[in-house]
């Protein structure tokens, strides 16, 4: 699947202002607007994608995790999460950025339409969503997982299927609100008449009431229940990533839309790595004859042991830098590095003969202490290695 760009939707740079990204979209918008491509599906479909850029672009958390991981953080081919833009959807969130930008020049059905349409939105109900936490180490964020979750949450009554009625004819027509599923007061105030707009208290948005209700679940559809989900968690994922899985969360009453289930990552801390963002660190310790004469050794990675070759002469603190062995990229564009500081491990008891031995070398030319300037503590070596 082609990865969107988001920048690429509204036109816009990446360097763009917030004032400069609403401009591109109220553009956009106006362009794709239905009421301008009746009955054409692409530019409706161009109209939904305009509307997700901006949701993402005009929100600075949104766009920090867009910018920085791609569309894997925002809910695009693996899913960081965001909600589904159908038109209702669009006219509920956004329409306030439509007022009087589009009434003029011939497009005067703006309004009724962006009300027609968000009435209609109201009739499909939507469950509510779920969030849930999933453990991670960091070889199952290496290579990616499938993980099986059991969630407690409400599911479509058995006994009516979910429609919340015993009988076949299940719902008739609210008569408060006579099927539009809200209602409208008008206000008369020294500015002019106000109307307001709010949910229909009896049938509760749906604009239809229960004929004969189900009385396992009291005309509402739904009953606690539990669900195992499968969640594919992509390779790479970090700390507080959430993803989501559409339409796994609550079911909705009386056979609407299930609401969807967010997942977030928690990395459980690894016995010998630490992580920060795609790179692994590691204290590893070597003897001193290893140190002094050189050797071959194995170092632990995240998929086994790399063989690493030891310089005689190597300092305590001296840092390696192993390509290629960190963590994926959650986009899928490479891998991190591992880097391992050396540490020298000296003896803390030593027998007599071994104590001999040492002491034969106090005093020797090459056993006398010379560090480099450069090398007068480990932060300094290890800003040079990433200078060099």
């Amino acid at each position: 699947m082609k990865k969107k760009d988001y920048y690429e939707i509204l036109e816009v740079s990446r360097n763009a202002s917030a004032d400069e990204i609403k401009t591109a979209y109220r553009k956009k918008a106006m362009e794709y607007h239905p009421d301008r491509n009746q009955g054409n599906k692409e530019a409706e479909e161009k109209f939904k994608k305009a509307a997700e850029a901006y949701d993402i672009l005009s929100n600075p958390s949104k766009k920090e995790r867009y910018d920085r991981y791609g569309d894997a953080g925002v809910g695009g081919g693996g899913g960081y999460g965001h909600v589904d833009f159908d038109l209702g959807t669009i006219f509920e969130r956004f329409g306030d950025l439509f007022s009087g930008g589009f009434s003029s020049g011939g497009f005067s059905g703006f309004e009724n339409f962006s009300q027609r349409t968000y009435n209609q939105s109201k009739r499909t109900r939507k469950g509510s969503n779920l969030r849930v936490k999933v453990k991670l180490t960091l070889e199952e964020i290496g290579k990616g997982i499938e993980k099986k979750i059991k969630i407690k949450k409400y599911v479509a009554c058995p006994d009516c299927g979910g429609v919340g009625s015993k009988s076949k004819i299940a719902t008739t027509r609210c008569p408060h609100c006579h099927g539009t599923g809200h209602t409208v007061r008008a206000e008369r105030t020294a500015f002019g008449i106000f109307q307001q707009t709010a949910l229909c208290s009896t049938c509760h948005g749906s604009g239809e009431i229960i004929k004969d209700p189900c009385p396992k679940c009291k005309g509402n559809g739904i009953v606690q229940g539990e669900e195992v989900v499968a969640v594919n968690i992509p390779a790479g994922v970090a700390e507080e990533m959430q993803l989501t899985v559409r339409e796994k969360g609550n079911a909705a009453p009386n056979g609407g839309i299930n609401g969807d289930l967010y997942v977030v990552i928690e990395e459980i801390p690894h016995a010998l790595f630490e992580r920060s963002e795609n790179n692994l660190y590691l204290n590893y310790h070597i003897s001193f004859p290893q140190a002094a004469l050189g050797a071959s050794i194995e170092i632990p990675t995240l998929d086994g042991k790399a063989k690493v070759k030891i310089p005689a002469g190597t300092q305590s603190g001296h840092i390696m830098k192993l390509s290629g062995k960190g963590l994926p990229d959650v986009r899928g564009i490479g891998y991190g590095d591992l880097f391992v500081c050396v540490n020298v491990w000296i003896p803390q008891q030593l027998s007599k003969e071994e104590k001999v031995i040492i002491e034969n070398f106090e005093g020797k030319e090459n056993f006398i202490p010379k560090p480099e300037k450069k090398d007068n503590s480990f932060f300094g070596r290890f800003r040079s290695f990433f200078r060099d």
